[in-house]
């Protein structure tokens, strides 16, 4: 039986199955749920930016964590409003899917970091081995990867951040973090229906 939500003018239809039954190359989050999450977090003020991280902190405290951390990684403060915005696009991102999301743990960041460490060294391993087998192994990381809409925002969102500002060694901090937030929503299990 659809589940019916009207959220901000949209009418958000999804079936019990569609909800649960993420598979791999199927985004949880709709590329609407994403559109919606960047145009309401872009038109918050900071008060309405502070309450919604309060909520980050109480639902998902190490998503916040892995953001709130990077000024002690050496991150200036002057480059926290990137990370900063991206975390609340991602969590309001999230809320938009209307799924039950379980805790992003703190395991579960170590496990999704791993995982992305190891698709960057097997492209630059393939890369060695010849011309366009690093492109060849982006592409198959890229083609399953379920989140695409959320990756290639953010991935487009810190170039553009990239292109414009004096790079320094710890902006890699900022793009790990960022990264690693959008594989943690990727890939962290769902529970299962009933349960």
């Amino acid at each position: 039986m659809p589940k019916n939500r009207k959220l901000h003018g949209v009418d958000k239809t999804r079936t019990k199955r569609d909800v649960n039954n993420c598979c791999v190359g199927m985004s949880r989050i709709s590329m609407t749920a994403l559109a919606d999450a960047i145009v309401m977090i872009r038109a918050m003020n900071i008060a309405q930016k502070e309450i919604l991280a309060g909520e980050l902190s109480r639902v998902q405290p190490n998503m916040l964590a892995s953001v709130v951390v990077l000024p002690r990684m050496g991150v200036s403060l002057s480059k926290m409003e990137v990370p900063i915005e991206m975390l609340l696009i991602c969590f309001q991102a999230m809320k938009q899917a209307g799924l039950n999301w379980p805790l992003i743990t703190e395991a579960e960041q170590e496990k999704q970091l791993g995982r992305y460490i190891a698709a960057v060294r097997v492209g630059e391993d393939m890369g060695r081995l010849g011309p366009g087998q690093n492109t060849r192994a982006m592409k198959k990381y890229l083609i399953t990867f379920p989140e695409k809409p959320l990756l290639a925002f953010v991935t487009t969102e810190l170039s553009k951040w990239l292109a414009g500002v004096a790079p320094e060694e710890t902006d890699s901090h900022i793009m790990l973090s960022i990264v690693n937030l959008v594989n943690c929503i990727a890939f962290v299990p769902m529970p299962r229906a009933g349960k």
